[in-house]
């Protein structure tokens, strides 16, 4: 995987085969943070990221000045390996190891950007739990989006708060915010 743009732009990082990860590919990534470009100033920003994997969203964001990271994954393996990354490139992410839907019904921070990227084959009903959770337990900020990644195959425009889509490839993301009052 490589860092898109900021500070870290170009640098290669290469995640163990051993890890149970699929990162999101960098045409997708590009595109997700071109949208966010014009959404936020990242450096202001806090963000969770959900199901984090090998940790290539959070570099992405701290890469362009988000202090305020945690990723949370449930797999000791990668969470060992996104804290030595960003360690070793001095980025501040928190990482927790943890069970998401557990974590979310307990977690007391709120986020600007919640990103979830949960395994594909996961059933319709986890996709719907995520949005649920965030929203149930208010974990978001103002202004702020929850955006879950996706196959194409995977339709989840019908979930309440659902705002758009896009899909790059095989890639989707789903956005979802709170309706303005």
């Amino acid at each position: 995987m490589r860092i898109i743009s900021g500070e870290f732009k170009g640098r290669r990082i290469i995640a163990p085969n051993s890890l149970p990860v699929r990162p999101t590919t960098d045409m997708a990534k590009e595109a997700l943070f071109n949208i966010l470009n014009n959404l936020y100033y990242f450096d202001d920003i806090s963000v969770l990221d959900l199901f984090s994997g090998s940790g290539n969203i959070s570099y992405e964001f701290s890469s362009r000045g988000t202090t305020k990271i945690t990723a949370v994954d449930q797999d000791f393996g990668c969470v060992d390996f996104i804290t030595k990354t960003s360690e070793k490139f001095e980025m501040d992410i928190q990482t927790i190891k943890a069970d998401v839907f557990k974590l979310l019904q307990k977690f007391d921070k709120k986020s600007d950007v919640i990103f979830a990227d949960p395994p594909y084959d996961f059933e319709d009903l986890a996709f719907s739990k995520i949005a649920e959770f965030v929203f149930k337990y208010n974990l978001l900020e103002p202004n702020g989006v929850l955006i879950i990644e996706h196959s194409k195959h995977t339709k989840l425009a019908d979930l309440p708060f659902y705002s758009y889509g896009k899909s790059y490839g095989g890639n989707s993301f789903s956005f979802f915010e709170m309706p303005e009052e």
